[in-house]
């Protein structure tokens, strides 16, 4: 594994959301990547641990929401506490690109920084730690962005699609990498079962993890070129000295900063974009029901996290998350069902009505009585 010069080295993880989708475990202030679901740690917490093997504690920022900047930090107590940036408010993955490159900028121009989500699944972390290496090495010798795309393991829907092209070589006098790499020809967005199909046996798209790696110097570029405003914006925040007059300046100009994705911004537009082959186990929890693809199931199909007990019920999803009084929860004649506890709050709702827990978020934001809730 390729980890010389890790202390021009970066790791920017990108860890906003407002905590809808795993309701009642997760809320505004306590979003996905920052609740315990799978293991002993949190997303944010494991995310951290992927890359700490590659970079040094003081190399990695943490690019989050200004409510969740203290329970970042609480986390995260060996992290240094100006390394944990939070956005006045949340302007899409552009802005929080920006605010990660000022931040590495102010240190090193020098650097390459790798941008990550929070909330991924990672189970085999030494082969995603691999992949970031190399692309980590590459971006350092070559002008290039690098995105991370993974394998397809089936012809999901819910994920953007990355059609790569040929093989790109190794950079001369490189021993080659473990890891190949592609030039990227296009990005599609979601599709549907028939084009996702198509596109898994036709082995040449890739699924779009929404994880980059590039060069100070090529992402000011590219952001220069495709997004001039941001990389404007960039500089400004990058010649704020000190964590108290950048929170200020962000405070006024936040606010009024272009609201888009890196993917429409930059990734689409530019002509350096090559994809590093993912070939790791990967799952992006977007909901409840994709819970169940890492719980053990019993025999009818219930995956549970609680003290459970049932009758003819079957393909459930059981978490008990209360902190205490944790009494038995039994169903009869349940299917297909979500069921979540809290010390103040119970979900209940059938699997393919999941995508509107977050309508139920904004009812309960509505709402004087139950606005605590959210």
């Amino acid at each position: 594994m390729k980890t010389k010069n890790n202390n021009s080295r970066y790791v920017i993880i990108m860890a906003g959301g407002r905590g809808e989708r795993f309701w009642p475990m997760s809320r505004e202030k306590t979003p996905k990547q920052l609740i315990t679901l799978l293991g002993k740690r949190s997303f944010l917490q494991q995310a951290v641990a992927n890359a700490l093997p590659l970079v040094p504690i003081e190399n990695i920022f943490i690019i989050t929401n200004a409510l969740q900047a203290h329970e970042v930090r609480r986390q995260l107590p060996k992290l240094p506490k100006e390394n944990v940036v939070g956005e006045p408010v949340g302007r899409d993955t552009c802005a929080a690109v920006a605010l990660g490159t000022a931040v590495v900028g102010q240190r090193d121009h020098n650097a390459v920084m790798a941008v990550l989500p929070a909330d991924h699944v990672i189970p085999e972390e030494e082969k995603f730690r691999q992949v970031l290496a190399d692309s980590m090495d590459l971006a350092q010798r070559e002008p290039v962005i690098v995105t991370i795309g993974i394998k397809p393991s089936e012809p999901a829907t819910g994920y953007g699609y990355i059609q790569t092209g040929p093989v790109l070589p190794t950079p001369k006098g490189v021993e080659p990498y473990s890891t190949p790499f592609f030039k990227a020809e296009r990005f599609v967005e979601k599709p549907n079962l028939e084009k996702a199909i198509e596109y898994v046996n036709s082995g040449q798209y890739r699924w779009n993890a929404g994880m980059f790696v590039w060069s100070y110097a090529t992402v000011m570029q590219g952001l220069e070129l495709h997004q001039p405003e941001m990389a404007a914006a960039c500089r400004r925040w990058e010649a704020a000295s000190g964590p108290v007059k950048l929170a200020k300046l962000l405070a006024r100009e936040y606010p009024e900063i272009k609201k888009i994705s890196i993917d429409y911004a930059l990734m689409e537009k530019a002509t350096n974009v090559v994809v590093a082959d993912g070939s790791f186990a990967w799952d992006d929890l977007g909901a409840w029901p994709a819970l169940a693809r890492h719980l053990k199931a019993d025999a009818e199909g219930n995956c549970a996290s609680a003290d459970f007990i049932h009758v003819d019920s079957s393909q459930n999803i059981i978490l008990d998350a209360r902190t205490k009084n944790r009494t038995p929860i039994a169903l009869v004649g349940v299917r297909d069902s979500i069921l979540v506890q809290t010390d103040d709050a119970v979900l209940l709702t059938h699997k393919s009505q999941a995508q509107k827990i977050k309508e139920l978020v904004k009812k309960l934001a509505e709402s004087k009585q139950y606005k605590k809730l959210t």
